[in-house]
């Protein structure tokens, strides 16, 4: 079943410019029906393009997606409240991690310009009362992982997680998935509150796809595409079957979600928001039991050889049994 013949999905399976508005291709807020603690914004400029962040009471992870930007904001009470803050940013989402930059909840205001060429980037946001400072992680401080083994290998962009942020609400991270292979993957949910076990968490998935390094010269970017499902858990009924391409938004309110899947000759990217409604900014998940045995089968199996995607880069450890 398609997202696009299910009324669950519907309602949580988003087309890209499906949830356009004010100049932005996809906003995600409290103004979304069943949505309360995360939001995302992603938007494509010109060079010299500019655009606005508007409220405090919202802490906000900028993302460049692809080109370089400039971001200016007032911060009541910082030394360098009305500063710029560059950002490098990257070619595309498969060039490896990014700059990124975390905005205090305290800016009320900032602008977002677009520098040296066009570029687009993503804004995921938590409204919160607490003040953390604003700060920019470069790309090399960014913890990378690569996680499972064989054709569920896949790469991970750990710039938002408690481990590298200090931020109120969110969790946030990026995920590169080779062609043909699977991530989130086993399915696995974070609707229960059950301490040192599992996290009340909504998430939002926001995707792109492009052809596969090496691929074939008529493989075409409109056509990239990748595979996507959730279904229903005892939180609530939700299913999602979907083709999913660049700039498509599932938002996932409960149930169990996964896999990710790369089309042969496609790469899958996606960046992950999540924040809930516990006292505690810690991402915990339950695996769905009639699948979870599939991790066992990853014992003794190398990380695919086309990762990491970045130079440099080098597998660490896996110290969470999470399935991103």
């Amino acid at each position: 079943m398609t997202a696009e013949a299910n009324g669950s999905g519907e309602r949580w399976f988003h087309r890209r410019g499906a949830l356009g508005a004010d100049g932005w291709e996809t906003v995600v807020d409290e103004r979304t029906p069943g949505w309360a603690h995360t939001g995302l914004r992603v938007a494509r400029l010109e060079a010299g393009e500019r655009i606005a962040l508007e409220g405090a009471g919202v802490e906000r992870l900028i993302v460049p997606l692809s080109g370089s930007f400039a971001v200016t904001r007032t911060e009541p009470g910082a030394a360098d409240g009305a500063a710029t803050i560059e950002l490098a940013g990257r070619a595309s989402v498969f060039d490896g991690p990014t700059d990124v930059l975390y905005l205090s909840a305290a800016v009320d205001s900032a602008s977002v310009e677009a520098v040296g060429g066009p570029g687009r980037f993503a804004v995921a946001t938590s409204p919160t009362d607490r003040v953390l400072p604003t700060r920019r992680i470069g790309a090399d401080e960014v913890p990378v992982e690569l996680r499972g083994g064989g054709a569920s290998s896949r790469q991970v962009h750990n710039f938002g997680t408690p481990q590298a942020l200090d931020a109120s609400r969110f969790i946030v991270c990026e995920v590169i998935t080779p062609a043909e292979n699977w991530s989130s993957y086993p399915p696995h949910k974070h609707d229960e509150h059950v301490p040192g076990h599992e996290s009340r968490l909504e998430e939002i998935y926001y995707f792109e796809s492009a052809p596969a390094r090496g691929a074939a010269v008529e493989a075409s970017e409109a056509h990239a595409f990748g595979m996507f499902s959730t279904y229903s858990s005892p939180a609530g009924d939700i299913e999602i079957d979907a083709m999913v391409r660049t700039g498509d938004v599932a938002l996932i309110p409960f149930g169990y979600h996964g896999p990710a899947v790369a089309a042969p000759g496609y790469d899958l990217y996606y960046l992950n928001v999540m924040a809930g409604p516990d006292p505690e900014r810690v991402w915990l998940i339950s695996d769905d039991p009639a699948h979870g045995w599939v991790r066992s089968t990853w014992d003794g199996l190398g990380i695919d050889a086309r990762l990491p995607f970045a130079p440099d880069a080098q597998p660490a450890p896996d110290t969470e049994e999470t399935a991103r």
